[in-house]
């Protein structure tokens, strides 16, 4: 995690990083802890963007501030009919699209799933088994959505 959070600050917009007060403030409001690898990430920055600066982005880490349940970002209504309650919201794509954490197997690592807002909470897909798989290949994506499929030529 050390060399990915190195080239974060090289090359990328970090945020200034979070204080263990925040932390742990931030984990009083979730109810659940950050894992190992979130925890290195936001005590290095708390947040930030990928490739370009706001408002540019492709990806958009959010600060601790702005995490919140993924039914209520997307659909504004925290009720289980809108999805996981153990889905949150951890990088803003753009157009109302994430990556989510399923925070539900603390105390991690979290997966990272896909959540596209038409189809949420319908379809949602895993694409990271944790945050570091997904920061390690976001930042040789060369600021494309990795995980989509390639577009069909004709």
């Amino acid at each position: 995690m050390k060399q990915l959070l190195a080239e974060v600050t090289a090359h990328h917009f970090p945020n200034a990083p979070a204080t263990p007060a925040q932390i742990a403030a931030f984990e009083a409001r979730v109810g659940w802890r950050l894992d190992a690898d979130l925890r290195a990430f936001y005590l290095h920055c708390d947040g930030g963007t990928l490739f370009e600066p706001r408002p540019d982005q492709n990806f958009c880490i959010l600060p601790l501030n702005e995490i919140q349940r993924a039914r209520v970002a997307m659909r504004g209504k925290d009720d289980d009919s809108w999805g996981l309650a153990s889905w949150w919201t951890l990088v803003y794509l753009g157009d109302s699209d994430y990556c989510l954490l399923d925070v539900a197997a603390q105390p991690g690592p979290y997966p990272i799933l896909d959540a596209f807002h038409e189809s949420y909470p319908r379809f949602v897909d895993p694409i990271a088994p944790s945050f570091g798989a997904w920061l390690e290949r976001t930042l040789c994506s060369n600021n494309q959505l990795w995980w989509l499929p390639e577009p069909e030529n004709d």
